[in-house]
């Protein structure tokens, strides 16, 4: 039985992988920032005769202090993790700061990715074939980081924030097989595409149903967009890094898996915690 960390795992692709694998046989551990929604999860899991290999708890991993606690939790009751599933995000309409006064998407998207990565190494380290999953928007040829301003604070716009946070993780990949050049841990970067999960939530109306429309004509269902992340999670790639838009193999290489950026970008995000916890 293989154990499973999966953040946003209370809905969408998250939910569909949690799901997927306690059908296995497999422990999944659920993060999630809705209480409601976790019950729900909870309540499928019993109903897939799975209760007992079901967690959930609940964080919100934009704060950097929660973070680290949930990280301490994990590592206290799973000391060995097979598989480590970035799937939390929320496409904010609207520039939010957190209590520790970093820009929501950054701290959700980028910031908390890097945190639990290297929180649970260790953990991830014990099992045998350990993989770190990150879905995100690698591939795409949009968005860059704003070196001078990553929190957006002089003009916040939601689409810069995404792929901005999407540039970043490309990075988060370099700098993690950089950090850890003899670890075992497969890192891989996953674009799912276009996924029916929810998206028109963040907007108001008219928008939101003119979103949840396209979304039911052009997107590809949540069941079936796990298939290929189900595939890499069961037989890891055997490089230390890699990235792929749904079954195409992206190249690791160039201007967007920079190392020098992303030890910048690594050192960027140590400060940033480091004050977030002192403030």
């Amino acid at each position: 039985m293989r154990t499973l960390v999966i953040t946003g795992g209370t809905q969408g692709i998250g939910k569909a992988l949690t799901l997927h694998y306690l059908g296995r046989g497999d422990r999944v551990i659920a993060v999630g920032s809705n209480h409601i929604k976790g019950e729900t999860l909870l309540a499928e899991a019993d109903r897939l005769s799975a209760g007992d290999r079901c967690s959930f708890l609940l964080a919100d991993l934009s704060s950097p202090t929660m973070t680290i606690r949930l990280a301490e939790r994990l590592r206290t009751g799973y000391p060995s993790i097979d598989a480590l599933v970035f799937g939390a995000f929320r496409y904010q309409t609207k520039r939010q700061e957190t209590a520790e006064g970093i820009e929501r998407t950054f701290a959700l998207y980028v910031l908390s990715r890097y945190l639990l990565a290297e929180e649970l190494c260790t953990a991830l380290e014990r099992a045998p074939h350990p993989v770190i999953v990150n879905l995100c928007g690698t591939g795409s040829k949009a968005g860059r980081l704003h070196w001078d301003d990553l929190q957006l604070r002089r003009r916040y716009r939601p689409f810069v924030a995404t792929m901005q946070g999407a540039r970043a993780n490309d990075l988060l990949g370099v700098a993690f097989t950089d950090e850890h050049p003899d670890s075992p841990i497969r890192y891989m970067l996953y674009n799912p595409l276009f996924v029916n999960t929810g998206l028109a939530e963040p907007f108001s109306q008219p928008t939101r149903t003119a979103v949840s429309l396209i979304a039911k004509m052009f997107a590809t269902p949540v069941d079936k967009a796990i298939e290929p992340i189900v595939d890499r999670i069961d037989t890891p790639p055997d490089s230390a890094l890699s990235a792929f838009q749904v079954r195409r193999t992206i190249a690791v290489t160039g201007s967007a898996f920079d190392l020098n950026a992303a030890r910048r970008l690594a050192s960027t995000l140590r400060n940033l915690i480091i004050k977030s916890i002192e403030a």
